[in-house]
Formats: C-alpha cells, structure tokens, sequence
C-alpha cells in the first residue's frame, strides 16, 4: 500500500506541475495576442519607421519590356 500512496503522490504531483505549466504558457499566448501587432495594450500606437527598399517586392508595379 505504502508503494501505490507514493506513485499515486508522484502522479499527481507531476500532473499538477504539467497543469501549471500548460497554464502560465497558454495565458502567456493569450497576453501576447491580445492586441493587435503594432499596438500597445493601453491603446498607444507603436510606428516602426523603415525605409522603402526594405520591404519585401516591388515598390512599383512590374512592368514587361519587350
């Protein structure tokens, strides 16, 4: 009996640590996407300034030479 109280004891206890850890990692993705990208959560929008040149395609429409 004294065997299954201790393996009983370790299982839940590892469950519970499982279960913690679950929990502080999916509230953490909840907190992290609760706003949308380029805001802040009390409402201040954050501006990233980047040149031209380095956003991924054309700046222009592409045009086809003969």
């Amino acid at each position: 009996m004294k065997t299954f109280t201790a393996t009983l004891f370790r299982d839940v206890a590892c469950g519970a640590g499982a279960l913690l850890i679950t929990l502080a990692l999916g509230l953490s993705f909840v907190a992290s996407t609760a706003t949308p990208p380029g805001t802040h959560a009390h409402g201040t929008p954050f501006v990233m300034m980047q040149s031209q040149h380095a956003w991924f395609g054309q700046p222009e429409p592409a045009v086809l030479v003969d």
